[in-house]
């Protein structure tokens, strides 16, 4: 199994990266890598990391990187030679059997659809982040790819959710559609015709799922489109560090609550674990004819070495070809679309 690492995405790149590539050589002896970036600037960090001439590891130079701050789609036609790009051509060729960046996540969406090509029968790939609740995590599809979606694509959003969730031992997923309320009568034009659809598929549908009951875990896997999905998401960091800077606030207040707070340290660290998006790495890009693990810009390398460990269990499970069957054995592969 190769996994592609583009070396040169994320905040903290390519230092981060490289980190994170060596632990996971060490770690996961099963997988080798192909690390794509600007030879000059990452040798000397193979170096020091002692993975220069490791014999699972390959490296592909890149002369370009895309920079967080770039029009996705002028970024990507402009620049053929870029880490994230090079990337996907090596799967798309089949050198590589996943990719995985913590790069601008529109590029990457824009990449990997525009070399990869979407599944048989997929309108939209979707990004499938790994929400946390109080039971527990869910899957949550669309995430952010797409800023305007169709019925049609929500329900393939669920199907794509749906195998996701069994690739990580969810038996029989529960499906929720994302709404202002439980009645199927709520909601935009977009959640009423979707609800109908999901109601007459195969799966196991549950209805509406209300924002109030996001983080209760209802649903193994909630649906939405990627406008609300996105703001849902970045809302829910920006929370959790308020939350976590309150906390810090209250207990530094007096010498008491400051002894109190070493008392509470362990569980706050199994809090702050909880919350973690580093213990999966990144999110999929599902529907892709490839598997695609995008990461966050400011990713560790414990989040890198994770989002590659993630990249070969979806491959392992074969997430795709389940994507396309299930797609096909709904009713809702649409003909004329992907590869």
């Amino acid at each position: 199994m190769k996994i592609a690492v583009d070396a040169m995405g994320g905040d903290k790149a390519p230092e981060v990266v490289i980190e994170g590539t060596a632990e996971a050589l060490e770690l996961y002896p099963f997988m080798d890598i192909v690390l794509v970036g600007h030879e000059q600037r990452i040798s000397h960090l193979l170096k020091h990391h002692g993975i220069t001439n490791h014999p699972r590891l390959r490296l592909v130079h890149a002369e370009q990187a895309i920079a967080m701050n770039e029009p996705s789609m002028s970024a990507v036609r402009g620049k053929k030679n870029s880490s994230m790009t090079i990337c996907a051509e090596l799967v798309q060729k089949g050198e590589a059997d996943a990719v995985v960046s913590a790069g601008h996540t529109g590029a990457a969406v824009a990449a990997t659809t525009f070399r990869m090509k979407l599944l048989p029968g997929v309108e939209r790939a979707g990004i499938a982040a790994i929400m946390p609740s109080t039971k527990g995590h869910f899957v949550f599809i669309d995430a952010g790819a797409n800023v305007d979606c169709k019925p049609i694509h929500l329900a393939q959003f669920a199907i794509m959710g749906e195998i996701f969730a069994k690739s990580m031992g969810v038996h029989r997923p529960k499906v929720g559609l994302l709404s202002i309320g439980e009645e199927d009568v709520k909601g935009n034009d977009l959640t009423k015709e979707a609800f109908k659809m999901l109601s007459t598929m195969p799966i196991n549908f549950i209805g509406n799922v209300e924002g109030k009951l996001l983080y209760e875990r209802v649903a193994d896997v909630v649906v939405c489109d990627g406008f609300v999905g996105n703001i849902v998401l970045k809302s829910s960091e920006s929370l959790a560090k308020a939350i976590s800077f309150w906390i810090k606030k209250a207990f530094t207040k007096n010498t008491l609550r400051q002894a109190s707070a070493i008392l509470a340290k362990n569980a706050f660290k199994e809090l702050k674990e909880i919350a973690d998006y580093e213990e999966y790495g990144g999110a999929p890009l599902l529907g892709v004819n490839g598997v695609c693990i995008i990461g966050h810009g400011s990713s560790s390398p414990k989040a890198i070495k994770n989002a590659i460990r993630v990249a070969g269990e979806i491959v392992k499970f074969k997430v795709n070809e389940h994507i396309t069957a299930r797609l096909a054995e709904c009713g809702i592969a649409v003909k004329g679309h992907g590869n």
